[in-house]
């Protein structure tokens, strides 16, 4: 079980993870020593601090077309 860092909440770490674990299933090289899941090595490299999310900016309205 991975415990997840103290700054983030559940769901954030979750979906972090889960975001990860996809490009890791995708082909990415993993940052951590690779796990036999995805998801395990997704969750590991997000408690280490290794991926973090990065906040999109909101497109205004103005800006859209």
């Amino acid at each position: 079980m991975v415990r997840r860092p103290r700054h983030m909440n559940a769901f954030e770490f979750a979906v972090v993870a889960g975001l990860r674990a996809g490009q890791l299933q995708r082909g990415c090289t993993p940052r951590v020593e690779r796990c036999e899941k995805h998801a395990v090595t997704a969750q590991q490299e997000v408690a280490q601090r290794k991926v973090e999310r990065e906040a999109a900016e909101a497109a205004s309205p103005s800006t859209r077309s």
